[in-house]
């Protein structure tokens, strides 16, 4: 062990730790939970990156200061299991995240001070012009940004793949349903059709509330006023940032809604919720009418990834379709999570940002991966069994719709009712009936007309 001292006195630290005693005293605090996401440490460096850069053209020191960018491009490089060795702190901490913000800074400092082979301070060096309070927020964005990038590339391959199933099927009828009641034919590429409009909307509305991601609290220090920094430096960082990470960052306008809300977060967070609630009702869609096979609907055909079951030979479940509904149930959940620690804190800090990025991060990861396996291991290998779609169509009393405009609702539902009780088709009824000739019928009665799909 070592002896480092902070405010509050002496810390024993672990020799090979390259932290300080305040990360030390909160390893020890709050050992509850997941750790801070990699993602938020590296924003973390690249702003400590990027202040010290700033820094070193404001007076600072310029062997510190170029001692501190080679630390945390040393840091950067590594891969995240290796990177998080030196950051072992959880999310559920202090809400400002001042804990995972000075423990960037004492690595950063320790590291520092090895390569010089003289102290540099995490306070005075690394953090300078700088407070948790806007640093850590300014990293929520930049960690979240490109999290949310990766959810609308998982979405944008999905709905291609939805474009080809709608492309193949389009001329495939099916028989509708309403309140889980048989209803008028559609094409099988009309319903996919409603699937990727669906997720098309939702990608463009995510996309949107991307954008106010690229807005950074940097700059407005404890409270939101920029006491020890100054708007020429703030300006400076920010536009470092935007060098280093390629992203077109730019400042806050106002810094005390920076510090005190996370609406921006909020908002992205609803979409992807939105997106959440619709990917389970596509996937809970698909594995409906992929039931049986002898058994259920049986419209559709999946892929048969694994076994099913530990004790039934040869049954193939929609494991796929499980796996994304339970994500998007964790997303839905998550949202509350957010959206009731969006509402605390008071006055000029929000006390809930680890857990408000954590959750925003955690959604992201479920959804981006949750909806690439759905797309690679279900969709693209799904297929119809039209034979089977055929059989229901046929067998189907609502095409008496196609009917009403000829014989009159009152006739047409008559003959649906008078054919569901005897047992007969439509077709058997309503000749029976004598209400229509079987060319009448022919030329009423024709399933894929009634879709009003584009004739080959």
């Amino acid at each position: 062990m070592r002896i480092e001292k902070d405010a509050l006195g002496k810390v024993e630290i672990p020799d090979g730790a390259a932290w300080g005693p305040q990360t030390e005293r909160s390893r020890h605090n709050f050992k509850t939970g997941p750790l801070m996401p990699a993602a938020i440490i590296r924003a973390l460096l690249t702003i400590k990156s990027a202040a010290a850069a700033v820094n070193m053209k404001a007076g600072m020191n310029q062997a510190v200061g170029q001692a501190i960018i080679d630390a945390a491009a040393q840091l950067q490089a590594l891969p995240d299991d290796q990177l998080m060795a030196d950051f072992p702190l959880h999310v559920y901490q202090t809400g400002s995240g001042t804990q995972t913000n000075m423990n960037v800074n004492e690595v950063l400092a320790h590291l520092t001070s090895v390569a010089l082979g003289r102290p540099v301070l995490p306070n005075d060096d690394v953090n300078r012009g700088q407070s948790s309070n806007d640093t850590f927020p300014t990293a929520l964005h930049m960690a979240v940004y490109p999290a949310v990038t990766k959810v609308a590339e998982a979405a944008a391959a999905m709905i291609q793949t939805l474009q080809a199933k709608e492309a193949a099927y389009a001329q495939v009828v099916k028989l509708g349903r309403t309140h889980l009641q048989d209803a008028t034919p559609l094409t099988f590429g009309q319903e996919v059709s409603g699937w990727r409009t669906t997720l098309e909307q939702d990608a463009a509305t995510l996309q949107a509330l991307q954008a106010p991601l690229l807005t950074l609290a940097l700059g407005g220090t404890a409270v939101g006023t920029g006491l020890n920094t100054t708007p020429e430096q703030t300006a400076a960082m920010v536009a470092q940032i935007a060098t280093l990470t390629g992203l077109p960052f730019t400042e806050m306008p106002n810094k005390f809604h920076g510090l005190a809300f996370h609406s921006e977060l909020t908002a992205v967070h609803g979409a992807l919720k939105t997106l959440a609630a619709d990917l389970m009702k596509i996937a809970n869609d698909i594995r409906f009418l992929a039931s049986g096979p002898r058994g259920g609907y049986g419209e559709l055909t999946i892929p048969a990834n694994e076994p099913g079951s530990s004790i039934m030979p040869g049954k193939v479940n929609p494991t796929q379709a499980e796996a994304l509904t339970m994500i998007a149930a964790k997303v839905m959940g998550n949202d509350t999570t957010i959206a009731i620690a969006e509402s605390q804190g008071n006055f000029e800090l929000n006390v809930y940002k680890p857990v408000i990025g954590a959750t925003v991060l955690e959604s992201c990861t479920l959804l981006a991966g949750g909806m690439t396996q759905f797309d690679q291991l279900l969709l693209q290998g799904l297929s119809v069994n039209q034979a089977r779609m055929q059989e229901l169509v046929d067998r189907s009393l609502m095409l008496v719709t196609a009917l009403s405009p000829h014989i009159g609702y009152a006739q047409a539902a008559k003959l649906a009712q008078t054919a569901q009780k005897n047992g007969q088709s439509l077709r058997e009824a309503a000749l029976a009936s004598g209400a229509v000739t079987a060319e009448q019928f022919d030329a009423w009665v024709d399933p894929l007309k009634m879709t009003n799909a584009a004739q080959k």
